[in-house]
């Protein structure tokens, strides 16, 4: 363990530990899952153990498919559709590592507002994440979104939505801008949402949602330049950020010590690393256990 440590420039092992580690992005076979169900998404989280062990993560944020043109498999779709106990699989499997998302595609409204129903309002789902792309995708800023929104607000839900800054303007109409999401959120002002990646540009992004205390910045995607974490917590405040890992894609020595080894207070770091995530799902969680 001790080499492991000292490899990826990360603190002790009960240093780790106490600082309660929620990951709010976590992506096993997130594109692609497989036709043949969940396997392909438990394989990758199985390989993904030995980094969540050396992380010391207490819980993880799974996002899972629900049969809505979400994925670039159509096999698994349909099958997600047909036998939803495909989605549940991993829950099952780790009941007290994994938290559970939904991934909808907000060009489906009424199917979407069904799934909400059935995962958020009657399921074990915690929230909704908006992929920033894909057949079908559109912008936050679509009106498609504000039912979906209000809906998910209704049940207490989390959003995190993907957004991307790209030099030359966006790749896809269905990506979203932080820029964007400013927009949707301002509709909004006492529902939480979740910035992926901080818009990519972080420095673009984080002074798009500077104005909207409703928005929060995720750490996880892009490269590990320094300065994001603490221009985040000197310009947004410490509470408006929350880890995420972006496993097993992403590296979790790169990832972990753009909160570790920030010039930011210990204090910070467990808001950013855990507490700020466990405030935002105590709604459904205190829900799902009354």
């Amino acid at each position: 363990m001790k080499d492991d440590i000292i490899q990826l420039g990360l603190p002790s092992a009960q240093r780790l530990k106490d600082y309660r580690i929620w990951d709010s992005y976590f992506t096993p076979s997130h594109s692609r899952p497989g036709r043949d169900g969940s396997e392909l998404i438990i394989a990758d989280i199985e390989r993904s153990l030995p980094a969540i062990e050396k992380g010391q993560f207490e819980k993880l944020c799974y996002f899972a498919h629900v049969g809505l043109g979400t994925t670039t498999d159509p096999d698994f779709e349909k099958l997600a559709q047909s036998t939803p106990e495909v989605i549940l699989k991993p829950l099952q499997r780790w009941p007290n590592l994994l938290l559970g998302m939904i991934i909808l595609n907000a060009s489906k409204v009424e199917e979407s507002l069904e799934a909400l129903d059935r995962w958020l309002r009657d399921g074990p789902m915690l929230g909704v994440y908006f992929p920033g792309g894909g057949p079908g995708a559109l912008p936050c800023s679509h009106r498609n979104f504000h039912r979906l929104v209000e809906r998910i607000a209704d049940l207490g839900g989390v959003i995190m939505q993907h957004t991307w800054f790209k030099t030359g303007g966006k790749q896809g109409a269905g990506e979203s801008t932080p820029a964007e999401l400013a927009q949707l959120a301002a509709h909004y002002p006492n529902q939480p949402f979740i910035c992926a990646h901080a818009g990519g540009e972080w420095e673009q992004g984080n002074r798009a949602v500077a104005e909207s205390p409703n928005i929060l910045v995720e750490t996880s995607g892009f490269d590990a330049t320094a300065g994001f974490i603490d221009m985040a917590v000197r310009d947004l405040g410490a509470e408006r950020v929350v880890f995420g890992s972006h496993l097993p894609s992403r590296s979790l020595g790169t990832e972990l010590s753009k909160v570790i080894a920030a010039d930011i207070s210990e204090r910070d770091k467990r808001m950013i690393l855990g507490e700020n995530y466990r405030q935002l799902l105590q709604p459904m969680l205190k829900s799902k256990a009354d």
